[in-house]
C-alpha cells in the first residue's frame, strides 16, 4: 500500500475484491445478518485490544499463543453473553419496566393536554383511548417490522452467539496463519482489514460516547434534580435508555431527550423547561465528542454521518441506520487511500 491520499494503480484482484466486499455487505443488511456482523467483529476486535497488554505476542511456541488467546476469547464471549443477558433481563424486571415508561409518559402527556399549545394537541389523541387507537394504528403500519421483531428476536441472538463464535475462530485462527496469500485472497485481506478498522473506531468511539452521555444525565437526573427537590419517577431506566440509544450517532440522543423531557414533565414544566436545556447542552457535548472522537477517527462531519443514517435507513430500516456510520466510514477509507476524497 502507498502512502495516503496517493493514487495507485488498480489491479483486477482489487476491483473483484471490492465487489465482493460491497456484496457482501449488501447481502449482510438484506439477509437480515447484521448482529452476526457486528458481534463477530466485536470479539475479533476486543481480542486483538486485549491481547497486547497480556504480552501473547510474547509467548513462546505457537500453540501457547493459540491456547491463550482461545482462553481469552473465550472470556469475552462469556462476558458479553452475561452483558445481553443481565440487559434483558434488567429491561424485563421492574426497575426496567420500559412498557412502565410508556404508560407513564402517555399519562403524562393527557395531564399536560390543556398546557400545551395549540399546535401541539392538535397532533395529539384526545383521550388515553385515543392514545392506544394511535398506538394500534402505528402497529398496524408497522406490522412488518413488528412481526420481523417478534418472530426474529430469538433467531437474533443466535446470529449473535454465532457471530461472535466466528469472531473468535478468526482472532485464533489469525494467530496459526501464515501471512503469504494469494493477490485476490491479499487484496480481499486488505478490504477486510480495512472494514475492521472503521468497526473499531466507529463502535468503539461510539461507546465512549454513549457512556459519558449516560454519566451526565444520571448525575442530572439522581444528582441535581434532587438537590433542588426535583425527584423523577423511573430514573434506572432513563439513563440505560440513553446509553443504549447513545449507541447510535446524532438520532439516539433524539430518542433518549424526548423521554427525560416527557417524564420531566411528570414534576413540573420547569423541570422539563430545565431538562431541556441540559439535554440540549449534552446534545452540543455530542457533537464536539463525534467531531473529536469519531470525526477524527474518519474524517467525517456529523451532517455526513446523518446523511448516510437517513439514507440507509431509507433502504435498509432499523439496521441501516445501525450499519450507517460503519459502512461509510469503510467506503470513506478506501476513497481516501486512493486520493478521491
Amino acid at each position: 500500500m502507498g502512502p495516503e491520499g496517493e493514487r495507485q494503480k488498480v489491479t483486477g484482484c482489487e476491483i473483484a475484491a471490492w465487489i465482493s466486499s460491497g456484496t457482501a455487505m449488501l447481502l449482510v443488511l438484506k439477509l437480515h445478518l447484521l448482529p452476526a456482523l457486528l458481534s463477530g467483529f466485536l470479539v475479533y476486535e476486543l481480542v486483538h485490544l486485549l491481547a497486547p497488554p497480556l504480552r501473547i505476542a510474547k509467548l513462546q511456541g505457537r500453540l501457547a499463543r493459540i491456547v491463550v488467546v482461545a482462553l481469552l476469547a473465550t472470556a469475552i464471549m462469556t462476558s458479553l453473553s452475561l452483558l445481553i443477558w443481565g440487559g434483558i433481563a434488567f429491561f424485563h424486571g421492574e426497575s426496567g419496566d420500559v412498557p412502565a415508561l410508556m404508560n407513564k409518559m402517555a399519562e403524562i402527556i393527557e395531564e399536560y393536554r390543556e398546557a400545551l399549545p395549540s399546535w401541539i394537541i392538535g397532533y395529539l389523541p384526545g383521550d388515553p383511548e385515543g392514545i392506544r387507537t394511535g398506538i394500534a394504528s402505528w402497529l398496524q403500519g408497522h406490522a412488518g417490522e413488528v412481526r420481523t421483531v417478534g418472530r426474529e428476536a430469538g433467531l437474533m441472538l443466535v446470529h449473535v452467539l454465532i457471530g461472535m463464535v466466528i469472531g473468535a475462530l478468526l482472532a485464533v485462527g489469525q494467530v496459526n496463519s501464515s501471512e503469504d496469500h494469494k493477490p485476490f485472497a491479499a487484496a480481499l485481506a486488505g478490504r477486510v482489514e480495512k472494514f475492521s478498522r472503521s468497526f473499531r473506531f466507529v463502535v468503539f468511539a461510539q461507546v465512549r460516547i454513549a457512556a459519558i452521555n449516560a454519566l451526565f444525565t444520571a448525575i442530572y437526573l439522581g444528582v441535581v434534580l434532587p438537590f433542588f427537590g426535583v425527584h423523577l419517577p423511573l430514573i434506572k431506566v432513563l439513563v440505560a435508555i440513553t446509553f443504549i440509544a447513545g449507541l447510535l450517532p446524532v438520532i439516539g440522543n433524539v430518542i433518549s431527550n424526548t423521554a427525560v423531557v416527557i417524564v420531566s414533565m411528570s414534576n413540573s414544566l420547569s423541570a422539563a423547561a430545565a431538562s431541556l436545556a441540559f439535554l440540549l447542552v449534552i446534545h452540543k457535548l455530542e457533537y464536539f465528542l463525534n467531531a473529536k472522537i469519531i470525526g477524527s477517527q474518519i474524517r467525517a462531519h456529523a451532517w455526513e454521518l446523518l446523511i448516510a443514517m437517513i439514507t440507509m435507513e431509507a433502504a435498509f430500516g432499523l439496521a441501516g441506520v445501525i450499519a450507517a456510520p460503519i459502512y461509510y466510514a469503510y467506503v470513506k477509507s478506501e476513497l481516501r487511500e486512493r486520493g478521491l476524497v
